[in-house]
């Protein structure tokens, strides 16, 4: 099967979708199908081979968090291109309803279209203001995919329709396969915590985080908090919270998915402290993958995927009195963190990618059934990118 893949972010700040996007790619390629993604990316960004770079992105400022996106006529001219080259027997947009290069496709392309969702937000202004730009063109998408039940909420919500529920995908053996490493290996006297996510970005929690730091180090004084992440505050948010006991927190900056893996197996916990916008959380299935108890918000998408707690430990969301107690408790507990971890191991093989490949391909065989010619252009689409280009000239 030949699968065009479009992912509506940049590839030179890489994120969570890019990665699903990546992952997909490359699991179809390892069937044998062929496949080619395209995405924001500058000229000189490293891409595999498979991927097409669609130009540089500009940062905006979406769900609280920064997205970088690429949008207007020159990118609409590149998307038609692509699409006549490719004569794809599917097409997969991502996030189609971002201004980017998945809304483009959805106005350009006409036969088979799959799309995912994966955002999960309660209001968005961002979707009122697309919706009227994408509403004619959402007819033309054959089935949809969510990685979450609260991205399929948000979806019907506000967009109307509905889709399948198909997670967000793991390489579990990936994780737990990595191994350890002494860098970040705890004892029981010392043990580690680790926390992955940007950290200028205030909803990843990290504050929250910070402000537990204590509670723990009152119980054990030799306890290390690894963050991992990009962004520049996270230093100047533990001096100005922690004082002289920021030194307790050790900031390792971005790490390669290598170290990830083996930073997740490596520590006593991984805690998830995120305070909204979540809709799925692939670290936490990482984690559990690697054999690590996780401690987490008790967000919705988080207490799934943490089987309602069986799978993990959860706290409540934003208390940091109520982490540094829960982490102190399953720092304490041997025996509880064997039993989330066992029960973790068991839940983690839904959300592994030969799992997950199996379902998108089942989605993408159900839009081609019955549609003998490939993917083309919609000539309508003539008109929607002319006026584009004129809405261009004039600013």
């Amino acid at each position: 099967m030949r699968v065009g893949i479009v992912c509506p972010y940049s590839f030179d700040v890489p994120g969570g979708v890019q990665f699903h996007v990546r992952d997909l790619a490359e699991s179809l390629i390892g069937r044998g199908h062929d496949v080619s993604v395209l995405a924001p990316a500058a000229d000189d960004t490293p891409v595999p081979p498979y991927l097409v770079a669609a130009g540089r992105a500009v940062p905006v400022h979406y769900n609280g968090s920064v997205a970088r996106l690429t949008f207007g006529p020159v990118t609409a001219r590149r998307v038609r291109r692509w699409l006549a080259a490719g004569r794809f027997d599917v097409l997969h947009l991502h996030e189609p309803v971002t201004p980017s290069l998945g809304m483009l496709a959805l106005w350009i392309a006409d036969g088979p279209v799959v799309a995912t969702f994966h955002t999960s937000i309660t209001r968005s202004r961002s979707l009122q203001v697309a919706y009227p730009l994408v509403r004619q063109s959402l007819e033309k998408i054959s089935l949809r995919i969510a990685v979450s039940e609260d991205a399929r909420r948000t979806l019907v919500e506000h967009l109307g329709g509905d889709a399948v529920v198909i997670p967000n995908g793991v390489w579990v053996d990936t994780f737990a396969d990595a191994g350890t490493d002494p860098r970040w290996t705890g004892t029981p006297q010392a043990p580690t915590v680790a926390f992955l996510g940007r950290l200028d970005e205030p909803r990843k929690g990290l504050a929250v985080l910070l402000r537990a730091v204590p509670a723990v180090l009152d119980a054990y004084p030799g306890a290390r908090f690894l963050v991992a992440g990009s962004g520049e505050t996270g230093e100047e948010q533990a001096r100005e919270l922690l004082g002289a006991r920021a030194g307790a927190v050790e900031f390792l900056g971005s790490v390669s998915e290598q170290d990830k893996a083996r930073l997740l197996a490596s520590a006593d916990v991984y805690c998830a402290p995120q305070t909204g916008g979540e809709s799925f959380g692939i670290v936490l299935v990482e984690a559990m993958s690697a054999g690590t108890a996780v401690v987490a918000s008790d967000l919705g998408a988080f207490a799934r995927v943490l089987d309602d707690g069986d799978a993990g430990v959860l706290f409540r969301t934003g208390d940091s009195a109520d982490l540094g107690a829960t982490l102190v408790r399953v720092l304490a507990d041997d025996a509880l963190r064997a039993r989330v971890s066992a029960r973790a191991s068991h839940v983690v093989g839904r959300y592994d990618w030969s799992a997950v490949t199996d379902q998108v391909l089942a989605v993408y065989e159900m839009a081609v059934a019955g549609r003998d010619a490939p993917v083309g252009e919609d000539p309508s689409s003539l008109r929607g990118t002319r006026l584009l280009e004129l809405r261009r000239g004039r600013s």
